[in-house]
């Protein structure tokens, strides 16, 4: 992207002030957000060294989560203000061109997300576990439930990062946008993206802050969360001998379903860039040959993935009796259902906001008779809209639940951990091709920049043609990224709180076994109020139940 041409000293000058603007506004936001994680980080330490209720790194985890979070989304603003030019500069040779670098450039929002994120997961998983052993004594060895429940803090802090950089971004977007509307098309009577109108430039920075560095961090957050919580979850289930594969020993089987997900994110990332060398188009584009030319990119990469998913749950998952499908782990399945929603959430977007479809055409037909019809219209159809991504998103979780566990065992209680992983690694799934979803994504307010550069540097006609051609398309993928991210945000809250609630079932086992072996006879001993252990033999079962007053003068 950077050795693309920049265009005319004009066009450079006003991608300067696009710029600073945006470098002026993240200074703000990350100042405030410095503060907040200082509070946050003080009170995880507190409950770390002094009450010592969790464990000594979850502060630092939640430091760096934040920390990585902020860098995505500041190398995609940085990355989108410097291709607005050198877009505007490609449209000026061709409407390919211009594609070519503005899809580009938002790639490098996306592969800077994933990159950034797995890096961050894989070097807390190997020092926690390779290289921490090695630094103390064999007492202060963390076990892999312990290293899933310290790595998950770390999505806490991506979590709250993408929580100010996508609800501040959002607000400044549209208030930048709708003010210069305002001010420029109301009150002056001047076109859009007019270099008389000062708050055009806002309007250009709204899109870098809002759409990409918010964007980014939101999803940089989904694809962290749905990668930890999934293992975690496989972590969970296989703690008890009941899943265990024959031979196979419960850390290794652990080991297998945490590195399922990673390996998935992984592969997903080097079959993104494949499929953005993919996308190009010729000069006489329609919104649909260019949506198209983005599909061909997406599509090539999901089916990619598909077969990716098969070959490692085959390889990595245990083979769980009843699970199994021709020879093939059910989770493979899972992983299959989460790519599929996310395709046809995608293609629900596209038909919903394209200007090739029936929903946008009838509203331009609306907007004929006045601007109240068609507000009513947009209002409605936005509404109406969203029961299709609903009915995915409930059925994609209850058909990567029943694949994971074995629809014969989608009631047995041992297998509903295993259920519940499926639902987690649909969201990876789902995700695992975020590198080039997100650079479509990204790619939007890159092509809308441009057009207002190509607008205030007074380019030739056929410029500014060529880049609202691109920003028509950039205005349905960003609908597209909107819906996509909702919807991995759905699968992925399910998987973490799914993984809260496992962590919590394996943590009062453990603890009802160790009371267990302080005791000789069977029978029920109560432990704390509302939790009972029943020691029998070897075994040892635990329950949890509201105090009952009789009931607890029995058990004393």
């Amino acid at each position: 992207m950077m050795a693309s041409d920049e265009g005319t000293p004009r066009m450079v000058e006003i991608a300067g002030y696009v710029r600073e603007g945006a470098n002026a506004y993240l200074k703000q936001q990350y100042k405030v957000v410095a503060v907040f994680f200082l509070v946050i980080v003080i009170l995880l330490a507190i409950s770390a060294y002094v009450l010592g209720v969790q464990s000594k790194f979850v502060p630092f985890a939640f430091l760096t989560g934040g920390f990585f979070s902020g860098l995505a989304g500041w190398f995609g603003m940085k990355t989108a203000t410097w291709a607005s030019s050198r877009t505007a500069a490609g449209a000026q040779k061709s409407l390919n061109q211009g594609l070519q670098v503005a899809f580009r450039s938002g790639a490098v929002m996306g592969l800077t997300v994933v990159g950034l994120g797995l890096l961050d997961i894989t070097l807390w998983f190997g020092f926690l576990y390779w290289v921490w052993p090695k630094m103390v004594d064999a007492e202060y060895h963390m076990t892999l439930i312990d290293i899933t429940v310290t790595m998950l803090c770390f999505g806490m802090g991506a979590s709250s990062q993408a929580l100010f950089a996508r609800v501040g971004g959002g607000i400044f977007t549209k208030a930048a946008d709708v003010g210069a509307d305002l001010v420029g098309k109301v009150e002056q009577g001047i076109p859009e993206d007019d270099p008389r109108n000062p708050a055009t430039i806002a309007d250009n920075v709204g899109d870098n802050v809002g759409d990409v560095a918010g964007m980014g961090a939101d999803l940089y957050e989904s694809y962290c969360g749905s990668i930890l919580a999934t293992a975690a979850l496989g972590v969970a289930a296989f703690s008890t001998p009941a899943l265990l594969p024959d031979g196979m020993t419960s850390e290794i089987a652990q080991l297998k379903s945490l590195f399922l997900p990673m390996a998935i994110a992984g592969v997903g990332i080097f079959l993104s860039i494949l499929g953005i060398y993919m996308v190009r188009t010729q000069e006489d584009a329609t919104q649909k040959n260019l949506l198209a030319a983005l599909g061909r990119g997406i599509n090539l990469s999901t089916i990619l993935v598909v077969v990716a998913a098969v070959v490692l749950a085959k390889w990595l998952m245990p083979a769980v009796e009843g699970t199994l499908i021709a020879g093939i782990p059910g989770v493979a399945f899972s992983v299959i259902v989460g790519l599929a929603a996310g395709w046809l959430i995608g293609k629900w977007t596209e038909y919903a906001t394209s200007d090739e479809y029936a929903p946008t055409k009838n509203l331009a037909e609306q907007a004929l008779t006045g601007p109240a019809t068609i507000i009513i219209g947009g209002i409605a159809d936005g509404m109406m809209s969203v029961w299709f991504p609903v009915i995915v998103v409930c059925g994609g979780t209850l058909a990567a639940f029943g694949f994971a566990a074995g629809w014969s065992n989608v009631n047995e209680v041992s297998h509903f951990a295993l259920g519940l992983y499926g639902v987690g690694i649909a969201a990876v799934g789902m995700l695992s091709t975020l590198g080039i979803t997100l650079a479509t994504d990204a790619y939007g307010p890159i092509a809308d920049n441009a057009g207002g550069n190509a607008e205030m540097s007074h380019l030739e006609p056929i410029v500014r043609q060529r880049t609202d051609a691109l920003d028509s398309l950039g205005n349905t993928t960003a609908a597209t990224g909107k819906g996509f991210a909702i919807g991995s945000a759905a699968l992925t809250a399910l998987a973490l709180l799914a993984a809260y609630v496992e962590e919590v079932r394996v943590g009062f086992e453990r603890w009802g076994e160790a009371v267990v072996k302080t005791v000789d006879e069977d029978g029920f001993y109560k432990v704390s109020a509302g939790f009972v252990v029943e020691k029998h033999g070897d075994e040892a079962h635990t329950y949890l139940f509201m105090p009952d007053d009789r009931r607890d003068e029995r058990l004393k």
